[in-house]
């Protein structure tokens, strides 16, 4: 007869898989803390491999569970956008915590196929402490409902996090402070297609310098995940013409997605 363990501590079930056991791994895979460890097990059980013990005592434990008739840990998934989310609503490591109202985090499905990323937040994300809710978020709203899916369906970010005054630029030492936090939201999502909105998201996410208008509608790469440029919403509500340009950006991507067009 099979015996189950539910490890909640998401600490102990990494140093539990740095160890060797002969117990079965069932369940999801677990993002795990280190943020590029996550196993593979997402249908059905996988055996946990014959790794190098890096802790005797834990060996030893994982060798008594066996022993009293454990067979299987079933791991349970910590939230980790929402411990990095603890994270950036505490940073301070550019100017414009000084002058924020709140962080503007993201907002969506941690499981989305499609991520959107922005540039910065404005004056209305910057009171409501969500991406994309002002004129140019009810227009990607209405991008998102025409690839027949819904805000839920997907992830909304922006490269930077806290609102620059009066809606300047962001400056180059606010896209490098906040990069590490847009990345690990990459990471943590797994998207199959990132969506970034305008030349600085492009620019940030990639650290390639890009013109917009050239890149736009071509498929690009960040770490094996592909992407697509095009124009912010912001902009074709000051360029309606350019409307047409990224419907039809969104139609490579639904393609991609195998959305039905």
């Amino acid at each position: 007869m099979s015996s189950f363990l539910t490890i909640a501590d998401p600490q102990a079930a990494r140093r539990l898989f740095l160890a060797r056991s002969g117990l079965v791994l069932s369940g999801a895979a677990v993002a795990l803390l280190a943020g590029r460890d996550a196993l593979a097990a997402k249908s059905g059980a996988a055996q946990v491999g014959d790794a190098r013990i890096l802790n005797t005592a834990l060996g030893a434990e994982l060798e008594f569970l066996r022993d009293i008739g454990y067979t299987h840990l079933d791991i349970h998934e910590s939230d980790l956008l929402g411990e990095l989310q603890r994270v950036v609503t505490a940073c301070e490591q550019c100017r414009l915590s000084k002058t924020r109202t709140q962080v503007v985090y993201g907002v969506g499905s941690p499981k989305a196929d499609l991520m959107f990323i922005g540039e910065a937040p404005g004056r209305d994300e910057d009171l409501q402490g969500e991406p994309f809710v002002g004129r140019a978020g009810q227009l990607l709203t209405d991008i998102i409902k025409a690839m027949k899916l819904t805000r839920d369906d997907v992830y909304i970010a922006n490269v930077i996090k806290c609102r620059p005054p009066e809606n300047r630029n962001p400056e180059p030492d606010e896209l490098e402070a906040c990069r590490p936090y847009i990345r690990r939201q990459v990471e943590l999502i797994e998207p199959k297609v990132i969506v970034t909105l305008g030349r600085f998201a492009l620019q940030s996410l990639l650290e390639r310098t890009y013109s917009i208008t050239a890149a736009r509608g071509q498929w690009l790469e960040y770490n094996g995940v592909k992407v697509m440029p095009t124009y912010h919403p912001a902009f074709l509500l000051r360029n309606p013409a350019a409307k047409k340009d990224v419907w039809s950006d969104m139609k490579k991507v639904m393609g991609e997605l195998g959305i039905g067009g």
